[in-house]
């Protein structure tokens, strides 16, 4: 699944071709996508001019006068600005067509993205519990150790939480506690004040690091200029099961926590 990473580079990747731009059509060729797309999306978005283009948490949100098109990836999703004569695909459910003859296509073959409508001044359900974003001020160690105080769950599947914080997935999670030195198992409730404060800089770090590399290279993963992302080669520890610790040479080891594989190096993860 696209993580936050890969979200910002999709959601910085289309915003200079739309915003300023006038939506003169919104086209669905499947509307079965994990929720369907409402039938009035066109009606609230045709003629309208694209104000900007913002991300919450996994969600990217395409503001127009009168609230904001929510648009999420899912598993296999890809936004892509094309031409208006390129000839959709299987997979290219909903096109949003603009008078500067782009467009700004949807392709989602497991068809677990969606394309929903939030009001402007109301707060839609799937954005209303959302945890603070891992980059703003709001995610600090005061606000992560409140969160961990009493807590016997392990501290991977707290911060992966996204009503503790926001698009904090498993790769970027498996990234920050090995370099904090934290297993990932350990209980979030016995992690001192002071090792949360290094976990807090290497999550914010490291999602830092992979948006300005323009996300992780997955197998379905392009940004929004078609182009894939080129943080995978930085990784220390997500997918290297097995492999040397790049500190301590041991064999990385493989867990399963929260149905989530998960890797992390005994000897240096305490």
């Amino acid at each position: 699944m696209p993580e936050l990473p890969e979200v910002e580079t999709t959601c910085r990747g289309i915003r200079p071709h739309i915003k300023g731009e006038r939506l003169i059509a919104l086209n669905v060729r499947n509307p079965n996508l994990r929720w369907p797309v409402p039938d009035f999306l066109a009606e609230k978005i045709e003629g309208k001019t694209v104000v900007d283009v913002v991300r919450r948490g996994k969600y990217i949100l395409v503001c127009v006068d009168g609230g904001q098109v929510m648009l999420h990836l899912g598993m296999s999703g890809s936004l892509r600005i094309v031409d208006k004569d390129k000839i959709p695909q299987k997979h290219d459910h909903v096109d949003f067509c603009f008078t500067n003859s782009q467009i700004l296509r949807l392709t989602d073959p497991r068809r677990f993205g969606s394309v929903l409508w939030q009001p402007e001044g109301e707060h839609h359900e799937l954005l209303y519990k959302l945890g603070p974003e891992p980059l703003s001020e709001a995610f600090n160690v005061d606000y992560l150790a409140s969160c961990c105080a009493g807590k016997k769950v392990a501290i991977k599947s707290l911060i992966m939480d996204s009503k503790v914080v926001v698009g904090v997935g498993n790769i970027y999670a498996t990234e920050a506690l090995f370099i904090s030195g934290i297993d990932p198992r350990r209980s979030a409730g016995k992690i001192s004040k002071r090792r949360l404060l290094i976990l807090v800089d290497e999550i914010k770090g490291v999602l830092a690091a992979a948006i300005q590399q323009g996300g992780t290279t997955l197998k379905d993963f392009v940004g929004g200029d078609g182009k894939p992302g080129y943080f995978q080669q930085k990784l220390h520890a997500y997918g290297r099961k097995g492999e040397p610790c790049v500190n301590c040479l041991a064999p990385l080891t493989e867990v399963r926590l929260g149905q989530r594989s998960t890797v992390f190096c005994k000897h240096c993860q305490t």
